[in-house]
């Protein structure tokens, strides 16, 4: 049986790096996109190079996504798994004092980029009747503070993915938004600018998902009998469960129930 092809976006780091990985280990070719070039070529430093494509660009750049896809060696063309991982959280202030241009690139990354790869990938997806495994979070159902847009765009991540199953009906094509929660990878990082203290302090004392237990799990989702799909999988460590409501009192004033 000739090798199955996944396109990886968010390969650089964390969950993408190490899906890829684990699919090259199970025998996958992989087309591996990040704007990181130089931590794209980790791949081809461990694995055989004729089983890696790395495509260096930024999703967020329609021209250059189309340009990618475009230019793909006959042998990466034929996409059978596409990883929606690229996405990122920036800041953690309430909404009344976020950074505007940092929600508005979290919605250019983690929505416009990813419908557009998607819109642009179907064709080949229900040519081979492949799959799609969108990497949404637990952030999608649960809320909390300074979530906001970050929230909102997974959501969207999810709610989207349930709407593809809908319309590929009779396709074949079997689409799972994977919600993780708590995980240690460059995340946190990435959202507070590179503050490794605040990293530290969120992880400390708990036992975190690591980058190979989603690769875990996005690859028993690949390799699924082609009559099954997984809709949605929520995943947390066992250190983390949800949150309770909140609820804000006033003081009561002097006569307020005379």
């Amino acid at each position: 049986m000739p090798a199955r092809t996944a396109f990886i976006t968010g390969a650089t780091s964390g969950f993408g790096a190490a899906i890829a990985h684990r699919l090259l280990d199970d025998g996958w070719h992989v087309v591996a996109c990040g704007r990181r070039a130089d931590r794209l070529q980790d791949l081809v430093r461990t694995h055989d190079t004729g089983r890696v494509h790395l495509a260096a660009f930024d999703v967020r750049d329609p021209d250059a996504m189309r340009k990618a896809i475009d230019g793909l060696p006959p042998a990466f063309a034929g996409i059978d798994l596409l990883v929606n991982n690229a996405g990122l959280a920036l800041g953690t202030a309430p909404a009344q004092d976020a950074d505007l241009e940092q929600w508005r690139q979290m919605i250019d990354t983690n929505i416009t980029a990813l419908v557009t790869l998607t819109r642009r990938l179907l064709p080949t997806l229900i040519e081979r009747r492949g799959a799609i495994i969108n990497i949404s979070s637990i952030s999608a159902s649960y809320p909390y503070r300074g979530g906001n847009v970050y929230g909102g765009t997974k959501a969207f991540v999810t709610q989207f993915s349930l709407g593809l199953r809908t319309d590929l009906h009779g396709t074949g094509v079997r689409v799972t938004s994977v919600e993780p929660g708590m995980a240690q990878t460059e995340f946190t990082l990435v959202r507070t600018g590179g503050d490794q203290d605040a990293s530290d302090r969120l992880y400390a004392g708990t036992h975190p998902i690591t980058a190979a237990d989603i690769a875990e799990t996005v690859s028993w989702i690949a390799h699924l009998p082609a009559h099954l799909n997984v809709n949605r999988i929520e995943v947390m460590p066992v250190s983390q469960s949800a949150a309770g409501l909140q609820v804000h009192r006033t003081r009561a004033t002097h006569g307020a129930h005379s």
